[in-house]
């Protein structure tokens, strides 16, 4: 998979962790057991209630072993989501 991630650096990224978050950012770098390194960095909350929230993280590492997918993300049909309008239930963490 990390030959894979190759042709995303420096493209934006959505990451879903093992946790249940999802992350997007800048990939600036992997190595071979797929930790990320990603700029720009932002956590999407998701809330059944009260819509999409977005926490800034900055400069962030995900370890390989907390990664469940990597997606590119196309900027300009994110950048025009209603995010505050989107509602949706947190997902659950990955059982192994």
């Amino acid at each position: 998979m990390a030959a894979a991630l190759d042709v995303m650096v420096n493209c934006t990224v959505c990451i879903v962790t093992c946790d249940g978050r999802t992350i997007l950012g800048t990939l600036s770098g992997y190595d071979q057991t797929i930790n990320l390194i990603l700029k720009q960095c932002r956590e999407r909350v998701f809330s059944p209630d009260s819509g999409i929230e977005e926490v800034e993280l900055g400069l962030y590492i995900v370890r390989g072993d907390n990664v469940a997918v990597v997606g590119e993300i196309d900027d300009e049909i994110d950048q025009s989501l209603a995010l505050a309008d989107i509602k949706a239930h947190p997902l659950n963490p990955v059982v192994h």
